[in-house]
């Protein structure tokens, strides 16, 4: 659920607060009332990740637990290894 916060205007002067450029226009949360139209990529200072060509798709997969329990103990990442293998698998 989604919290609004106040606006904090104490202690603030137009001085203090940042230019915003184009770019910050077109990173920033659309709202229609109460309703977000589309939200922000990025923050204020930092971008945000580029748009992939070719998405990854969220899925829901079952897998042998020793399967499982292998690629976890291969560390960090372990979800791209199983990916990899899938390709390599399949050739692509």
């Amino acid at each position: 659920m989604t919290v609004k916060k106040p606006v904090l205007t104490d202690g603030w002067e137009d001085e203090d607060l940042p230019e915003w450029t184009d770019e910050h226009f077109q990173r920033a949360a659309i709202y229609d009332g109460d309703r977000l139209v589309r939200p922000a990529s990025g923050t204020f200072t930092k971008p945000g990740r580029p748009k992939s060509a070719d998405p990854k798709q969220q899925v829901t997969l079952r897998l042998d637990s020793i399967v499982l329990e292998k690629f976890r103990a291969m560390g960090p990442r372990w979800q791209s290894r199983i990916n990899a293998e899938l390709r390599k698998a399949l050739g692509l």
